[in-house]
């Protein structure tokens, strides 16, 4: 969580004043007024979800009403059939014995119950079932009990009172409500009961109830036993959606249905949507009236006004973003110039000044103000580094000409001086060697083709040097120098080395006299390389060595003149400095008698030495 605030922080703080300005405007108007919207749609969308409700179990109670009282047209039926007793009588009697009785029986009883039936526009057929062997059959409303399924159906009728509904009757229950009735139990010829059965076609029953559905629910009238027993429009909105997924949502809602009075709405989740479902019990029908509606459906409304708010915040944060936009660019214009100078400065263009566009009275805003200022403080700057450009030009060009003349006329002119003497003299053929010698030296010497050199070169031209000086003056001074390739190849300023080793030739022994030079290398806090040049010889006196000590350090102005003929040590010291900074340079250590070491300190960073 802390990283996250982190990255956010530093994202806003990175981010274009526009953005922000833009995020701020967002959060004090669109963010509140997002938050607003969508509670009050929350607000419509739940006094919707109750209203239909309300609706739905008005709804219900009214259909469960009117479907009573239709049931109760039915039991009327056929209790006034039933006030037939003529005809009751007849068809329990012998009806094939006599003709003409059974003539008269089809113009009076028969008629007037067909009437009967008739009469009742609900009532598709009335039919009883008796158990007499001696029945005819020629009407419809007469059978034998033989042809009534099934036959201990009496038993159910007894045990409920004598009169039962079925929302799907035995014979073409699937679009058939029947009422059944015992008429007469057995008697002394019935072994059966006789059974009477007034059936209703479930489009006359049914259909002007289940169109009246309210808005968004769907009615089912669902058997209490079996939830594939039911009656509803199969040309409803909600069957025609949910598919070959309504026969699930029916047997669910049916799980859960009670025939106590219903306190909540019954909820259902099929698929990816949820239903609601109000229900009333009809107990004489073993039957509920159900409302189902799908809550995608109730909610379709507040739903929209979502799509709305957001359509609409979106075109205000676009607006804004348009406007803010515009603003800081208006705003800002003049700002992006003066950044846009300073990343030219950045990239060493210091002559991207700003264009103000003022007149010569004009004093414009504070924008303006800090743009005439920074191109004051550009013109500055340009003034004050041209200056220490051309200071340390003149120094470097002064004290680089005066070392090169120092190394090419002294040390030239001490070599073939002594040279020419030691032919005059001598007359010998090893003066071929001295000349090869003294041909390297001058060669490395007189071509300044670049001011640094690899120490190998470096320690080649001290090599000639050493073999010259023993040529020269009889001596035996040796040279040891035994360095890694990896640390020969590295590069060094040209001719650093060689005053030093001078030096020692010249005061670390007698002339002719025996002295040993060593150079070692090593690398101190992986930052400066230290190459030191050390002799045997007879060392600096204290107080010389004091005095050289603090010149090096920059304690004295006083030159450090090692021998007439010979390099001063404060220009190799000062040359290094000039070029790699004061952390480079020379230090010398000595004790009188045994030895002398002079350290040169030079960057470790190989690509540095080559800048000078």
């Amino acid at each position: 969580m802390k990283r996250l605030l982190i990255t956010i922080r530093r994202l806003y703080r990175n981010a274009p004043i526009s953005q922000k300005l833009f995020l701020a405007f967002s959060l004090m108007i669109a963010g509140p007024s997002i938050v607003v919207s969508f509670l009050f749609i929350r607000n419509q969308e739940s006094q919707l979800f109750k209203q239909a409700m309300a609706e739905g179990s008005n709804h219900v109670a009214r259909l469960n009403e009117r479907l009573r009282s239709r049931l109760e047209l039915l039991e009327n039926a056929s209790a006034t059939a039933l006030t037939q007793k003529g005809f009751v009588d007849f068809i329990h009697s012998n009806m094939r014995a006599d003709g003409l009785r059974l003539v008269k029986f089809k113009q009076n009883q028969y008629e007037q119950m067909h009437n009967i039936i008739q009469s009742h526009e609900m009532i598709s057929s009335l039919s009883f079932y008796v158990d007499n062997p001696e029945v005819y059959e020629i009407w419809p409303e007469i059978y034998h009990y033989s042809k009534f399924w099934p036959q201990d159906y009496w038993m159910t009728l007894r045990d409920e009172g004598g009169a039962a509904f079925r929302l799907s009757a035995f014979k073409d229950g699937a679009d058939t409500l029947s009422y059944y009735r015992l008429v007469r139990l057995q008697g002394q010829q019935q072994k059966l009961p006789t059974i009477m059965e007034v059936r209703a076609k479930h489009n006359v029953l049914f259909n002007d109830l289940l169109e009246d559905s309210g808005r968004d629910f769907f009615t089912v009238i669902m058997d209490g036993a079996d939830a594939s027993r039911n009656v509803y429009l199969s040309g409803h909105e909600l069957p025609q959606k949910a598919g070959a997924k309504l026969d699930d949502i029916l047997s669910r809602v049916h799980a859960q249905l009670d025939v106590l009075e219903q306190k909540s709405p019954v909820t259902v989740q099929s698929g990816d949507q949820s239903y609601y479902a109000l229900y009333r019990y009809i107990a004489p029908l073993n039957a509920y009236v159900v409302d189902i509606a799908s809550r995608h459906e109730l909610t379709k409304g507040p739903r929209d006004g979502y799509l709305l708010v957001i359509a609409i915040t979106s075109s205000v944060l676009l607006l804004m973003l348009l406007l803010v936009s515009r603003m800081t660019r208006r705003i800002f214009r003049r700002l992006e110039k003066v950044l846009g100078s300073m990343r030219k400065v950045r990239r060493g263009q210091l002559d991207a000044k700003i264009d103000t566009g003022l007149g010569a009275n004009e004093t414009g805003d504070e924008i303006d103000y800090v743009a005439v200022s920074y191109n004051s403080m550009l013109d500055e700057i340009q003034q004050l580094m041209t200056q220490v450009v051309d200071k340390q030009l003149i120094a470097k060009n002064a004290q680089l000409h005066s070392l090169h003349s120092q190394i090419n006329s002294h040390f030239l002119y001490n070599a073939l001086e002594s040279i020419r003497m030691r032919a005059e003299v001598e007359r010998q053929p090893a003066i071929a060697g001295a000349l090869v010698s003294l041909g390297s030296l001058l060669r490395y010497s007189m071509q300044w083709r670049s001011d640094t050199v690899a120490l190998s070169e470096e320690l080649a031209n001290i090599r000639s040097y050493i073999r010259f000086i023993n040529f020269m003056e009889g001596g035996s001074i040796e040279l040891a120098a035994d360095l890694p390739p990896e640390v020969q190849r590295y590069r060094i300023p040209k001719m650093c080395m060689q005053p030093i080793v001078e030096n020692a030739v010249h005061h670390a022994a007698p002339s002719g006299g025996s002295i040993q030079i060593t150079i070692s290398v090593r690398v101190e806090n992986d930052s400066l390389l230290l190459i030191e040049i050390r002799d045997d010889g007879a060392g600096v006196a204290p107080r010389m060595l004091d005095s050289l000590q603090s010149v090096l350090r920059g304690d004295s102005d006083t030159p450090i003149i090692s021998s007439s003929s010979g390099l001063g040590l404060d220009n190799v010291h000062k040359r290094l400095q000039l070029h790699y900074g004061t952390d480079c340079g020379l230090w010398i250590s000595s004790v009188q008698g045994e030895y002398t070491c002079v350290t040169l300190r030079l960057p470790w960073e190989n690509e540095n030495l080559g800048g000078w």
